[in-house]
């Protein structure tokens, strides 16, 4: 009688992608409190943390995160400038600010640094969490009272001739959604293509208008006009 056949080496389960993730404050105990409520969360992984801006890059530079958690107000160097550097330096990093500082000007700087996103440190954890997976995907996420700051700054347009003339009229559909806060899936839902040609688009139109993030983005279609912005 033949032997039984050997079992077949089971497959092993696909690895579930963490989200990379580097917190930026001057106060130990907000990092260690940020960092408790992060390790309960699978998909998001605290490799590291500073407690500055100056501290931040080196650590960026040394740890490749995906999302930086910022603080905006610390000695040494501030999170605008931090995310400013961090965004020239390494532009496949995304940075979401946490601060406990809601100031017109202090929104926009950050966002036009390149944030990709603006909450408060009273934000629900789950709300912070997903600023995070979404600053992870590409995406924007701001505090409504930031976004409102944002609009009212942004109330007298700011001119700037032929910034937009490069784009196609597929770039300047793409940069109208995207200036709405729509996704990269509801952007290609709307528009009838693939997200991967979004994505191109986004990428293309960013290029063109000499942008680093998408809330720059949408941040330049209000001041042209392309869209309508709301007090």
């Amino acid at each position: 009688m033949p032997s039984a056949p050997p079992d077949a080496p089971s497959r092993p389960e696909p690895a579930t992608t963490r989200v990379r993730v580097l917190l930026v404050d001057d106060h130990v105990v907000v990092r260690r409190g940020l960092r408790l409520v992060f390790e309960l969360e699978d998909d998001l992984e605290v490799v590291g943390e500073a407690g500055d801006g100056r501290e931040a890059l080196a650590q960026v530079a040394a740890l490749h995160p995906d999302v930086v958690v910022m603080d905006l107000l610390m000695p040494v160097m501030d999170g605008v400038a931090a995310t400013r550097a961090i965004r020239a330096e390494h532009p496949d990093v995304e940075v979401v600010a946490l601060t406990s500082v809601l100031e017109d000007r202090l929104v926009v700087d950050v966002v036009e640094a390149g944030a990709a996103g603006y909450l408060l440190k009273e934000t629900r954890p789950d709300d912070l969490f997903e600023a995070v997976r979404a600053a992870a995907r590409g995406e924007v996420r701001l505090d409504p009272r930031a976004q409102q700051r944002l609009m009212r700054e942004l109330r007298a347009p700011k001119p700037d001739p032929g910034a937009s003339e490069a784009l196609t009229e597929r770039e300047r559909d793409v940069l109208r959604h995207l200036a709405r806060g729509a996704t990269n899936k509801a952007i290609a839902q709307a528009l009838g293509v693939g997200e991967a040609t979004v994505k191109t688009h986004v990428s293309n139109l960013l290029a063109k208008l000499g942008l680093k993030s998408r809330t720059q983005a949408a941040l330049h279609a209000l001041r042209e006009g392309i869209v309508e912005g709301t007090p």
